[in-house]
C-alpha cells in the first residue's frame, strides 16, 4: 500500500494518482493554484483513491458556498463504500459533519483525529479552516499546538504548520510569538500565503500601518500573482493600513484595481469587498455606482443557510445597492432558521439576524436602533465567522452609528474603547474628537 508524503497508508492510489494528489494538497497548503484539477487527474486513474475523494470534499466545504457544499457532500458520497483504513474513516466522519452544518462538532471530531493521527496535513488544515470560520481562537492555535512538538523540519509540509501556528497565535493577542513563527514559516517557505497573511494581521492590530504597507509591498511577488487564492484578501489587508491612516483615496484605488477588478465570484473575495466598500462608505467617501455590481455579483452566493457571515456582507452590498428587498430576503431566511437544530442556523439566528438589523438600520439612518443591535452583536468572538481584523467592522459601525445618534457618553465610550487597542490610529483619533464635540457648545 502507497503512503502520503507524512506517512500514512493510503487506500486505492496508483504512484500516478499519488503525484497528482500531492501536487493538489501543495496547492491547497499554499492557496496557490487550482488544487481541484489535479485531484481531477488523480481520480480519474485511481477512481477509490479514498483521500483524493476527502481532500476534494474538505477543499468545497470550507469554500462556504451553497454550490460547493453540495460538491462536497457529493464527493463524499463517491468515497463512502470505498475501502477505507481508520485514519480515512475518521476523517470522513468528521467532514460529514461539517457538510451538514454542524461546525462545532466536526471540529471536536477533528481535535481527537489530529491527536491520534498528528501528521496529517489534510486534516490539521482543514481543521484550521474550520476553527477559523467558526471563529474559535483557541483551537486556531492549539489545535497546531498539540501536533507542533511531533513534527520536524524533515517532515514534508513542517513549514505551514509554523504558518498556521502564527495567525492562531495573533487571533488568541500573542502578537510577538505571532510574528516569530510567521517569519520562521516565510524563511522556509517564501510562498506560503498564510503565514504572509498572519504577520499581516499582527501589523494590523498591533497599529502599525506604515510597517504593513512596506510589508506588504516587499513580499508582492509572494502573494500578489494571479494564481494567488488568497491575494484579494491581502489587497484588503493592505486597504486597512490605508484606512487606519486616513487614505480614502488609496484604498478607493486598491478596491477599484486588485480587489474588485476582476470581478470575483467567490464569496471569500466579495466579502473582502462588501467589508472596504462599507468602511469607505460610512467614513464619507463616495464610492459612486460601486455597490451595485458588487450586489449583481452576490446573486446566489448567500441563501440565508449556509453560512451567515457570508449573509450579512451580502446585506452590506444590497443596502448600499438599494435592493432593500434582498436584503429582506435573507434576514427573513435567518429567522426561519430559528427551529433548525443544525449550528449555522443558531448562527445566523442568535448573531447573524442582530448585525444584519443593525446594518440595515444603520444605512437607513436610525443610529439609535443600530447601536443598541450592534452593542448585543458585536462579542461573536466566541461565535462564527472570520478573524478579529474583520470583526472590527461592528465596532467601527456601532461607533459611528453612536456618534450619529448624537448620544455623547455613548459615543465617547466606544471611540475611547477603540483608541485604547490602537492609540495611533488617526480613524480612532477622529472618532475620539468628534464623539468629544457633540453637544458642546
Amino acid at each position: 500500500m502507497l503512503s502520503d508524503e507524512q506517512g500514512y497508508p493510503v487506500s486505492g492510489a496508483t504512484e500516478e494518482a499519488m503525484m497528482a494528489y500531492r501536487e493538489g494538497l501543495r496547492a491547497f497548503n499554499l492557496y496557490h493554484g487550482d488544487p481541484f484539477a489535479p485531484l481531477q487527474r488523480a481520480l480519474g486513474s485511481a477512481p477509490e483513491f479514498v483521500l483524493a475523494h476527502l481532500l476534494q470534499a474538505g477543499l468545497y466545504a470550507v469554500a462556504t458556498e451553497p454550490e460547493a457544499n453540495i460538491a462536497a457532500q457529493k464527493s463524499l458520497l463517491a468515497a463512502r463504500d470505498l475501502p477505507m483504513n481508520e485514519r480515512e474513516v475518521s476523517l470522513f466522519n468528521a467532514l460529514e459533519k461539517l457538510v451538514m452544518g454542524y461546525w462545532t462538532t466536526a471540529a471536536e471530531a477533528l481535535d481527537f483525529h489530529c491527536a491520534r493521527f498528528p501528521h496529517d496535513l489534510v486534516a490539521l488544515q482543514c481543521g484550521h479552516l474550520v476553527d477559523f470560520y467558526r471563529a474559535n481562537s483557541r483551537d486556531l492555535r492549539d489545535r497546531i499546538a498539540r501536533a507542533l512538538p511531533l513534527w520536524s523540519a524533515e517532515i514534508p509540509g513542517y513549514s505551514f504548520l509554523l504558518g498556521m501556528y502564527a495567525f492562531g497565535l495573533e487571533e488568541c493577542g500573542d502578537y510577538l510569538q505571532a510574528e516569530e513563527y510567521g517569519h520562521s514559516a516565510i524563511e522556509l517557505e517564501p510562498f506560503d500565503c498564510w503565514a504572509h497573511h498572519a504577520v499581516a494581521h499582527v501589523l494590523e492590530m498591533t497599529g502599525r500601518p506604515e510597517v504593513g504597507i512596506e510589508w506588504m509591498k516587499s513580499r508582492e511577488p509572494f502573494w500578489a500573482a494571479e494564481e494567488n487564492f488568497f491575494k484579494v484578501h491581502n489587497w484588503w489587508h493592505r486597504a486597512l493600513y490605508h484606512l487606519d491612516l486616513d487614505e480614502q483615496d488609496e484604498a478607493l484605488a486598491l478596491y477599484d484595481g486588485p480587489v474588485r477588478a476582476g470581478k470575483s465570484s467567490m464569496a471569500l473575495d466579495m466579502v473582502d469587498a462588501s467589508a472596504l466598500l462599507w468602511r469607505l462608505s460610512i467614513s464619507g467617501c463616495d464610492v459612486g455606482n460601486r455597490w451595485q455590481e458588487l450586489a449583481s455579483a452576490w446573486g446566489q452566493h448567500a441563501d440565508g443557510r449556509l453560512y451567515p457571515f457570508n449573509d450579512w456582507h451580502a446585506v452590506m452590498a444590497y443596502l448600499g445597492a438599494g435592493e432593500d428587498s434582498k436584503a429582506e430576503d435573507i434576514a427573513n431566511s435567518l429567522r426561519a432558521g430559528r427551529d433548525n437544530e443544525a449550528e449555522v442556523s443558531h448562527w445566523g439566528w442568535q448573531t447573524g439576524l442582530p448585525l444584519v438589523e443593525g446594518f440595515t438600520a444603520f444605512w437607513r439612518g436610525d443610529y439609535q436602533r443600530a447601536t443598541e443591535h450592534l452593542h448585543s452583536a458585536r462579542y461573536i468572538a466566541n461565535s462564527f465567522g472570520g478573524s478579529h481584523a474583520q470583526r472590527d467592522i461592528i465596532d467601527w459601525t456601532l461607533t459611528e452609528a453612536a456618534i450619529r445618534s448624537g448620544q455623547r457618553e455613548i459615543a465617547e465610550a466606544f471611540a475611547n474603547e477603540r483608541q485604547a487597542l490602537k492609540p495611533d490610529s488617526r480613524l480612532n483619533q477622529a472618532f475620539v474628537a468628534r464623539a468629544g464635540a457633540l453637544n458642546r457648545p
